[in-house]
């Protein structure tokens, strides 16, 4: 789309998806007709063509080209993540911050074709409502809709790891065009995502099932208003638009609290959830039973939960699988991936001694556990966890019971309710002193959960009076919750990222950082310095064809230096 490289990749494997139901091969049906004339004439002519571009737009961020990369991206460079078995070269060397222009993971081709697939929904859409009856105009806007978040979304992820991007919201229709544009800035790229979304969220759609529909997983796994609104807060949270960012929280969390009350009275009593405060959360020890685990296993393990607003569905996709965590993170017959944990998130946690865990915080042993003289990864490649977090005193305490997936089917999470009360969190903090105490109770009502602490019997792991007479007590009380919650989720990296851009130097960043190296420490930290290199490099195949692209001046040197001048 933006180079010619990509644009003729692109080509082809859109052509090849919108011809999927009828031709067998990409080869064969090139053959029969110009790429202009198959697309333009021949097929988009009704309702299903629609349908079968815009499941293509999910596909491609199912990709292990595409997921790989958001894991990458938002993780790997983090104080989350250290080297496991096996590691590829490439994955080793960003873990070193050896990061080369040359790296595999610098090469963004997957979202551009996500993204070209959404911008030709979007340009084809009215056409085909215009001459298929059974497309009516409120579908054709939902698909829009729809398309234009998907295409945010993928935007979203460009910017925060190059900062600038190629961009384009027009499809990539025709041999005669141009695609070799500049890189657009990164607030003029997150201004136009906002723009773009502001106008089409009220036209998605609300719910594709009703809740208790067996099909109600559907709600969740593809674009609805709330995944919109989701989206729309995360951006205007990197804008420092706070108040926006707050009003679209809320309206995501109102729904929630709408969702619960629903199944109050569809039920009579809904023994897994409870309020915190006033906001419905899975309880990790639901009503009646002894033993932890069921917000993991219902939110990680099954996937879809009621706390879910937006992620990838591969649970019953034969055509993708999430390679990812079965590589990287575990699998059934290999408990350690090629990633695994820093020594200091996990170790001693039950004997009390962990610097950012509680020992009654079920989330270290959700998303870890020791094998061998590593800490194996195990978010997402279980299916279920029990344990018990009373009277814990040493591991064998908690009595933990595991079972691993068998295959790799792992739902990837983009959003849910509890990144919206942080997410508002963050821009209550941010907002001025006025918001420090609504900021503590929403990580507060995040934590409690996390460490059971449903009942007068446990109280509080979190004191108000230790965090709100300061911004820099609220900031670091946030990000460590951040941490805690979202570990392994691909977004780690990013909060960084962020945290830097708002302190204008990378001093808090490499502080986090560097704590999980156990060599060249002092090297590494005078290399993260550079206020450039909290981003990727361009990759050097698109320096080659994209003469408009300049190289991130961090790495406008060394072996690729004579590409980027």
């Amino acid at each position: 789309m933006i180079t010619k490289s990509i644009k003729q990749h692109i080509l082809a494997c859109s052509v090849c998806c919108c011809a999927a139901a009828a031709l067998t091969g990409c080869s064969d049906f090139l053959d029969i007709l110009p790429t202009n004339e198959v697309v333009l004439e021949n097929y988009w002519t009704e309702k299903a063509d629609v349908t079968s571009v815009m499941n293509s737009c999910y596909e491609t961020l199912e990709h292990s080209d595409c997921l790989s990369r958001m894991a990458v991206w938002g993780e790997l460079r983090s104080d989350n993540m250290r080297l496991g078995a096996n590691v590829p070269n490439e994955i080793n060397e960003i873990l070193k911050e050896n990061l080369l222009p040359s790296n595999a993971y610098c090469s963004w081709g997957k979202f551009y074709e996500a993204i070209n697939r959404c911008n030709t929904v979007c340009h084809y859409a009215p056409m085909v409502q215009a001459i298929d009856p059974n497309y009516t105009e409120e579908e054709m806007k939902a698909n829009i809709a729809e398309a234009t978040a998907i295409r945010a979304l993928c935007y979203f992820y460009l910017i925060r790891t190059f900062r600038d991007v190629p961009y384009s919201t027009e499809p990539s229709i025709d041999d005669t065009q141009t695609y070799v544009l500049p890189a657009t800035p990164f607030d003029a790229v997150l201004d136009s995502l906002i723009n773009d979304l502001e106008r089409v969220k009220d036209l998605a759609v609300r719910r594709y099932y009703t809740d208790e529909s067996p099909n109600a997983y559907v709600n969740s796994s593809k674009i609805t208003r709330w995944a919109i609104y989701a989206l729309l807060a995360d951006l205007y949270l990197w804008k420092g638009d706070w108040d926006n960012c707050i009003r679209y929280c809320d309206l995501v969390i109102d729904h929630k609290r709408q969702q619960y009350q629903e199944m109050l009275q569809r039920q009579g009593n809904v023994n897994n959830i409870a309020l915190f405060g006033d906001i419905p959360l899975i309880l990790t020890k639901p009503i009646g039973s002894t033993v932890c685990g069921n917000a993991y296993n219902e939110i990680f393990g099954t996937g879809n939960s009621f706390e879910s607003i937006f992620e990838l569905y591969f649970q019953t996709n034969q055509s993708q699988t999430n390679t990812w965590v079965n590589s990287f993170y575990g699998n059934s017959n290999n408990v350690t991936g090629r990633l695994t944990a820093p020594d200091f998130l996990c170790k001693d946690a039950a004997q009390g001694t962990n610097t950012v865990f509680k020992k009654t915080d079920g989330r270290v042993y959700e998303a870890a556990m020791l094998d061998n003289s590593r800490y194996a990864i195990t978010k997402y490649t279980l299916r279920s966890i029990s344990y018990s977090t009373q009277n814990v005193t040493k591991e064998a305490d908690l009595n933990t019971t595991r079972s691993r997936r068998a295959g790799a089917d792992a739902n990837w999470i983009f959003y849910r309710l509890t990144d919206m009360m942080l997410i508002k969190a963050e821009a209550e903090i941010e907002r001025g002193e006025e918001g420090y105490e609504r900021a503590f109770m929403l990580i507060n009502q995040v934590n409690k959960r996390a460490n059971d602490a449903t009942t007068a019997a446990r109280s509080d792991t979190l004191k108000m009076s230790d965090y709100v007479n300061s911004k820099a007590s609220m900031e670091e009380l946030l990000m460590a919750e951040r941490q805690r919650e979202f570990m392994f989720e691909g977004k780690r990296w990013y909060d960084l990222v962020r945290m830097a851009r708002r302190d204008g130097n990378n001093t808090r960043l490499i502080s986090l950082t560097s704590r999980k190296y156990i060599e060249n420490v002092n090297a590494l930290k005078i290399k993260l310095a550079d206020p450039n290199i909290i981003y990727f490099p361009y990759a050097k195949s698109e320096l080659k064809v994209n003469p408009l692209l300049k190289q991130n001046p961090a790495f406008n040197k060394g072996e690729d230096s004579e590409l980027s001048n």
